[in-house]
């Protein structure tokens, strides 16, 4: 009736047909009945629109349970379960997710930034023999690295929070491949050239940790994370691997400068794939699809810029609080730990079991292989233990718990070993179990700093490298003193069991800053 009023006002085109009554009778029905066909159409639509909607969201439930994941991360996904079939939305022409581009070349970095540290490692050996080092001395050119990389952990940290993981990583690697060409030259030069060029090689590898976590962060949903972690730590450790076989080889074949010239020339090789195809944040990416920026966003409350402008929250506020002192006891018990072994690993099997050189690399490569694919397993782990309902706080702290209780008790059993054979698979048990780390501490500052994540990680990792500065120099002191390497093992180990102790009392996977 009121469509129909109004069309009967002076202003309607009714009045346009005069008295005509059968003219009226046809505008009117035009007007009224045309109307009201109208609406039951719209209602009838939106009733269906609404039903499909309704059905839609049901699937995705239904979807989110069956795969394990939230319903949010299923409908960016768009994936929908329906009828007992599963439809799987995808864009055409995606053949490899561009998140998965970016963590292969982060991992394809580690490598390299890893396999750089293990060069000395080996080279140090005819190094020594050649200018006559003691084993205290051969500590402190081993350590020679820390020095750089103790002070660049904080500063790269904050320049990672404010600029991104792209461009610091850039100047990064280039400036350590620079470093590591020069490091024949200053070994030939003198000893004191040798010792600054691997201060300012560990100066520039401090960002290299920082970056990748917090580029990791902002290109992985949270419940990926551990996995793309667990990735490019498996890169991490397959450097040592890379580095301990092809190093000997180059040694005996090319001499000195073969094995730096090659990881140099990679490192700059990395450099220009590196700058023209990744971004700090998934959304600047020109490669990236609107579905796979979706599922990325799907579930991240907080949203990380790519230069913030907030200050950095002061060092005494860091420091007030206890889940920060879990972090740091936690890098510095990894470090101390890490490093005892990487630095003196083909130095033990060559001293205490005999072996040369070479076998000494194939001793110590097993290790790190092994923690490469435990490392990704340990991620794996823990996203799929949050995925299923477990909280942050416990998942940290279960593979944080594995991560330093399996290496203490696996060193205090070396201690015991009769066998290079027997000594390597201590020390792959060690190896492997550590790596549950990387699903622990080095996750847990984007847990409750996740704007900070690179300050803080700078932080932890500066009382870190002063801890592998002291344990890699000590173990040089110890063996000289003692003869033996027993007694830093134990040392080693049962700050391994206190560390675990803290991490579970303080620790916690909720944000706090």
């Amino acid at each position: 009736m009121t469509s129909s009023a109004k069309a009967l006002q002076p202003s309607s085109c009714f009045l346009r047909h005069g008295h005509n009554p059968i003219a009226n009778r046809t505008t009117l029905l035009s007007f009224g009945f045309r109307s009201r066909h109208d609406q039951i159409r719209c209602e009838s639509l939106r009733s269906s629109s609404e039903s499909h909607v309704t059905k839609r969201g049901e699937a995705v439930v239904t979807a989110a349970k069956k795969r394990h994941q939230s319903p949010e991360r299923c409908a960016a996904e768009g994936i929908l379960i329906g009828g007992g079939e599963m439809e799987v939305v995808k864009e055409v022409g995606t053949l490899i997710p561009e998140r998965m581009k970016v963590v292969m070349l982060t991992a394809c970095m580690m490598c390299l930034c890893n396999a750089d540290r293990v060069v000395m490692s080996v080279a140090v050996v005819p190094l020594a023999e050649k200018l006559g080092w003691s084993s205290s001395f051969l500590g402190v050119v081993q350590s020679s690295f820390l020095w750089g990389y103790i002070f660049s952990s904080v500063i790269g940290g904050a320049l990672v929070d404010r600029y991104g993981g792209k461009r610091v990583l850039s100047w990064g690697v280039a400036l350590w491949s620079f470093a590591t060409l020069l490091t024949p030259w200053a070994a030939a030069h003198s000893t004191l050239a040798l010792l600054c060029v691997r201060a300012f090689f560990g100066l520039a590898e401090g960002v290299a940790m920082p970056s990748m976590t917090t580029l990791l962060s902002r290109w992985f949903p949270m419940d990926e994370r551990a996995s793309a972690v667990g990735i490019s730590m498996a890169g991490f450790h397959m450097g040592n691997v890379v580095g301990l076989l092809l190093t000997p080889l180059m040694l005996s074949s090319i001499g000195i400068s073969g094995p730096f010239i090659l990881f140099a020339s990679l490192g700059l090789l990395w450099v220009s794939t590196w700058a023209s195809n990744v971004t700090n944040n998934p959304h600047d990416s020109p490669f990236i699809t609107r579905s796979e920026l979706r599922q990325i966003q799907a579930g991240k409350p907080v949203h990380t810029p790519t230069s913030s402008t907030k200050p950095n929250p002061s060092l005494r506020l860091l420091l007030s609080k206890l889940p920060t002192w879990a972090i740091i006891f936690a890098n510095v018990t990894n470090n101390w730990g890490y490093f005892v072994l990487l630095s003196w690993m083909p130095v033990y099997f060559q001293t205490v079991f005999n072996v040369n050189l070479k076998q000494a690399a194939w001793f110590s490569a097993l290790p790190w292989g092994t923690m490469a694919v435990s490392g990704y397993f340990a991620g794996s782990a823990s996203d799929f233990l949050i995925r299923t309902g477990h909280s942050v706080t416990s998942v940290r702290k279960i593979m944080q718990s594995i991560g330093f209780m399996g290496p203490g008790l696996s060193l205090l059993c070396l201690n015991y070993a009769k066998s290079p054979s027997c000594a390597a698979i201590f020390m792959t048990i060690a190896l492997s179990l550590s790596s549950f780390s990387q699903a622990g501490f080095l996750l847990n500052m984007q847990d409750i700093a996740p704007e900070y994540a690179g300050f803080l990680h700078g932080i932890s990792n500066c009382a870190g490298t002063l801890a592998a500065i002291v344990s890699t120099i000590g173990t040089g002191y110890f063996v000289q003193w003692l003869g033996s390497f027993q007694a830093f093992l134990t040392v080693t180990a049962f700050l391994y069991f206190a560390t675990t102790v803290f991490w579970i009392l303080f620790a916690t996977g909720e944000r706090v800053f």
